[in-house]
């Protein structure tokens, strides 16, 4: 499922254009059990194949048990795509989304 373009923001990685979209209203996980996290997706900005999906370490700002906000920032998303390169996400191919979490700071396969 493609991103879409309203809401989404743009970033350049090595050269390569990509959108990232957080989920602005949090599902009833993300909001009542006093755990939820902020879910990130990437694909590539031109012709996008295989997502990417990231449970972030983040909390969700509408979670019961969020004390204090720490935003996702460009610096994080950057990070992330190459981390996840370093796992094999190939955005240029067509296939499922590779799914992800970050866990102290490094993302691991879900």
């Amino acid at each position: 499922m493609a991103i879409p373009k309203k809401g989404s923001r743009k970033i350049i990685v090595n050269n390569e254009k990509y959108k990232w979209l957080i989920r602005k209203k949090g599902t009833y996980s993300q909001t009542v059990f006093g755990n939820g996290k902020l879910h990130i997706a990437i694909e590539l900005e031109e012709n996008p194949g295989a997502s990417l999906f990231i449970i972030s370490d983040r909390s969700h700002p509408n979670d019961i048990e969020t004390k204090s906000i720490n935003p996702i920032k460009p610096s994080d998303i950057s990070n992330w795509i190459l981390q996840a390169y370093d796992l094999g996400w190939n955005p240029s191919d067509m296939g499922k989304p590779l799914q992800t979490r970050i866990i102290n700071g490094k993302m691991e396969l879900v």
